[in-house]
């Protein structure tokens, strides 16, 4: 990863267009190899929705050096014109992920589909097993006494609490896609289709062919019917929601670009559903993912290597004086690399200046947010009511952040530049939460907590987040359960989660009794002391 490139939109595709044919005929050339290797690339590249308009313009620059004062003066916009052109590998990668994104919707649908039907099935069997007898044979049948008259309010009420449970446990907005079958579900969806299909089969062979005229005996066993269904539910209950409560493995999760880590408490899980935990948890307890703060180190390292510069002082001629010249220039290049490293004066100093800056414009965003603030004011109801009579300067809150977000946008804007948090907020996302703090009677400091600290990623636009695409990697199978020492990962196209399950120990709790008469103390003096 270390060697990867990162180009932006408009640099990459505009160097494109505007190149020679020489280099035209190179990149096909470069095209034609990278699309030999094309499995490869198609599984290690997901292509996401864009993100919303940044507050600071072109963001895809990440590792720029910060500017200075008066950069809202001096920045130039720049626009490409070959924007929109793509290449034969981006083509087949498209078409990769609408093909894939076409197979989970059926998929999808599919499953729904067949839940559907077999809930159909399940509750329109104890009707079907009522009617048939007077729909078949009706002149055959006893009277149906009262005792049989009151199991069919049994029948009634029980398939009604049936209906309840099974909405409030299955019929649920899916939270995610995962890659395989939920195991206990589909035994579960098993067992259900076997049970029905063998009271069919009972059913017609005892009951339909031979025309039983005990009709009471035949609501008695659609009640019976009804009874194993709720027993089925409660199995349903222990298996997908009881048996994971409690915990069985603790799980280390570490941030692979950072090494951010969190701890979670996971119970009797397979791989694919403690990853769609740990995904969830990821977005409540990790700080947002900035990749602008990470090319601080790559953008020294290349500040280094640019500052060495090598001369060839024997010319082009005697080839072994040319090759002793190069190993010593290598040796010196070699040389001089270990010492710059080794010199971590620059490194000090680079960061006190940039906490310097920080502080400072910290201050200044405090400082005008603060005075922006004190513009505003609540109307009370009275002078709602004198306001009725003499209309006059009254704004909503969105008209009222709008008014006064141009005495802190300066401010603001190099707060977040320094920072390197341009990308994570757009201009609108800002003014939405400034209305938003206006019309809850928040302080200046509520306003600023979201762009001096950084939150976790729900804190942020839905675009961030909500179309990201993860990917498990497991050499163990993904509906196997955690076992102690499973390690897998969870990439996303920025970065990836690397998780290790320890399974928690056993605890042995010891008693040991204290009498409260032992509680006796007996004061000690010696010449010594001064008591």
């Amino acid at each position: 990863m270390d060697t990867e490139s990162t180009y932006s939109g408009y640099s990459y595709y505009s160097g494109r267009s505007r190149g020679s044919h020489r280099h035209g005929e190179r990149s096909r050339d470069h095209h034609k190899s990278r699309s030999k290797d094309g499995s490869r690339s198609e599984k290690s590249v997901t292509i996401n929705a864009p993100p919303a308009e940044p507050l600071l313009g072109d963001s895809s620059v990440l590792g720029e050096e910060v500017q200075d004062d008066n950069w809202g003066e001096t920045t130039t916009a720049v626009t490409g014109t070959s924007e929109h052109s793509l290449s034969q590998e981006d083509i087949v990668r498209i078409t990769k992920d609408l093909e894939d994104s076409v197979g989970l919707d059926c998929r999808r649908y599919f499953s729904l589909t067949l839940a559907v039907v077999l809930g159909l099935l399940v509750f329109l069997t104890p009707l079907a097993f009522l009617a048939l007898p007077h729909l078949l044979w009706p002149d055959k049948l006893l009277v149906c006494g009262t005792a049989c008259e009151g199991l069919f309010i049994s029948v009634a009420f029980k398939l009604l609490i049936l209906l309840l449970a099974v909405w409030a446990l299955f019929f649920r907005a899916p939270r995610a896609g995962l890659p395989r079958v939920f195991v206990f579900r589909a035994l579960l969806a098993v067992l259900v289709l076997l049970f029905v299909v063998s009271y069919w089969l009972f059913y017609g062979v005892r009951i339909m062919d031979s025309q039983d005229e005990n009709y009471q005996g035949i609501v008695q066993y659609a009640v019976s019917l009804v009874d194993a269904l709720l027993f089925i539910h409660y199995l349903a209950i222990v298996l997908l929601e009881l048996r994971q409560l409690q915990p069985a493995f603790s799980v280390c999760v570490t941030r692979s670009t950072d090494g951010e880590t969190r701890h979670y408490n996971l119970g009797q899980l397979s791989i694919q559903r403690a990853a769609l935990a740990i995904i969830e948890n990821y977005y409540r307890d990790f700080s947002v993912h900035n990749p602008a703060l990470l090319t601080a180190s790559k953008s020294r390292a290349a500040k280094h290597l640019a500052g060495l510069k090598v001369y060839n002082v024997d010319g082009p001629g005697n080839n072994a004086a040319t090759g002793l010249a190069h190993s010593q220039s290598r040796a010196m290049i070699a040389a001089a690399a270990r010492r710059r490293d080794t010199n971590h004066n620059e490194l000090y100093y680079e960061e006190a200046e940039h906490e310097r800056r920080v502080r400072k414009r910290k201050a200044r965003l405090v400082v005008a947010v603060e005075e922006a603030f004190t513009h505003v004011k609540r109307m009370q109801e009275d002078e709602q009511q004198q306001q009725k009579k003499a209309p006059g300067d009254v704004m909503d809150p969105r008209e009222a952040a709008q008014a006064i977000f141009p005495s802190m946008a300066r401010s603001l804007q190099k707060y977040l530049r320094t920072t390197r948090q341009q990308h994570c907020h757009s201009m609108e996302s800002i003014q939405q939460h400034l209305a938003f703090c206006i019309t809850n009677n928040m302080t200046p400091k509520a306003f600023l907590e979201s762009y001096l600290t950084p939150g976790p990623t729900l804190q942020y636009g839905r675009e961030r987040w909500l179309a990201r695409q993860w990917t498990l990697v497991s050499e163990a199978s993904v509906t196997s359960g955690l076992k102690e020492g499973a390690i897998f990962l969870l990439k996303c196209i920025d970065f990836s989660l690397v998780v290790t399950a320890k399974r928690i120990p056993y605890i042995q709790l010891s008693e040991e009794f204290i009498d409260p008469k032992s509680h006796k103390f007996v004061l000690r003096l010696q010449s010594e002391t001064s008591v």
